[in-house]
């Protein structure tokens, strides 16, 4: 029963936070560039949750916006299960507890994410290759993304540990068992 609710609640979210970056920041952008918050979702799903959780998700969210708001429906897909599967080998190799360390993450996820997305971009759809621009917009999407993750840490930080003790809960064993 809570894992539905989570589900349920997670869903919530990314509805939350699609009516955000498709309203608010579009009021708040820096040189006309928004944040990706999906990417901080999916890569917060993926080190909480787990991995698998996070590929669904990452699959389920980038088909929804590669539907709604996509020119293609491969892009968003593929980079947000990148970025989940980034989330499982953050979560198995670094620490949690630590606001820079999940900065990091999410820094190193939207730069793979924002990466992928163009190098597919210009495979699928044929796009104009523009590095100056492509550069401008990574560095400012990175530091929008790190800024809202420093933000939004402590909210992150205990209903991500909420959400890990019911998907993962206690299963330390000590070798005296």
């Amino acid at each position: 029963m809570k894992k539905t609710i989570t589900i349920i609640g997670l869903a919530m979210t990314f509805l939350i936070i699609y009516f955000l970056q498709a309203n608010f920041f579009s009021w708040f952008t820096i040189a006309g560039i928004k944040p990706n918050l999906f990417i901080i979702l999916v890569l917060f799903i993926s080190l909480f949750i787990g991995m698998k959780y996070g590929i669904g998700f990452g699959l389920f969210f980038g088909l929804f916006l590669d539907i709604v708001i996509g020119k293609s429906i491969e892009i968003n897909t593929i980079m947000l299960v990148c970025v989940a599967i980034l989330g499982g080998y953050f979560d198995k190799n670094f620490s949690k507890d630590s606001r820079i360390t999940i900065m990091l993450m999410v820094i190193g996820s939207t730069f793979i994410f924002e990466i992928g997305s163009y190098i597919l971009s210009i495979i699928i759809l044929n796009t104009n290759i523009e590095i100056i621009s492509f550069i401008k917009i990574v560095i400012i999407e990175v530091f929008y993304n790190a800024i809202l993750t420093a933000i939004l840490y402590p909210l992150m930080q205990i209903v991500g540990y909420k959400i890990e003790d019911i998907y993962k809960g206690q299963k330390i064993l000590t070798r005296y068992f």
